[in-house]
């Protein structure tokens, strides 16, 4: 199984690319590859532009990672109440390109988390709603509430109980659901 674990920041400390790396670490006998948006840093998105030189390669690479995955695993920054900038951009670029949608319907499990107690409700939300009409297969969704509470930078895991056995479950379902597509 092949997992893309994307961080929704472009941050070189995000609490959510700690998240998801570690989330990944709980899919047994399976290839991971975190994901740091970072390289695919492309213009802000404007019609224009893509009428002058088209969709930047940058935007086909990242669609290319998402199309040899099968299982996505995408942690979600959240900046007022929704997406990060940088993660935005490169959705915008990514749905651009001809006759594709964004998540290609790779199952997924979508999370994010903050230092607040909402954990990144609003941007969970956001997405919840909006990935599926871009080829999302929002699997499940989880959300880590009180990031510098309940995960140790030190050990690089969840240290709430609680929190850690919801993650485990909702990971045995896309597991489940990607070894049945497999068949």
């Amino acid at each position: 199984m092949k997992i893309l674990a994307i961080a929704g920041s472009n941050s070189d400390v995000s609490m959510n690319k700690q998240l998801v790396a570690y989330a990944s670490t709980l899919f047994e006998n399976a290839e991971v590859e975190v994901v740091d948006l970072n390289p695919f840093e492309m213009p802000i998105y404007k019609h224009e532009r893509e009428l002058a030189g088209g969709v930047p390669q940058e935007a086909h690479d990242f669609a290319a990672k998402i199309d040899g995955a099968n299982v996505l695993l995408v942690a979600l920054a959240e900046h007022n109440g929704t997406y990060s900038t940088a993660f935005k951009n490169v959705f915008d670029w990514v749905s651009r390109i001809k006759d594709r949608t964004v998540w290609n319907e790779v199952p997924m499990l979508l999370m994010s988390t903050s230092p607040g107690g909402r954990g990144g409700a609003g941007v969970l939300d956001a997405a919840s709603k909006r990935f599926p009409f871009h080829g999302g297969n929002v699997v499940e969704t989880f959300s880590l509430p009180f990031f510098n509470d309940n995960f140790d930078k030190t050990t690089r895991q969840i240290s709430n109980e609680e929190k850690i056995n919801e993650l485990k479950e909702k990971i045995k379902k896309i597991a489940a659901i990607e070894t049945i597509l497999e068949k």
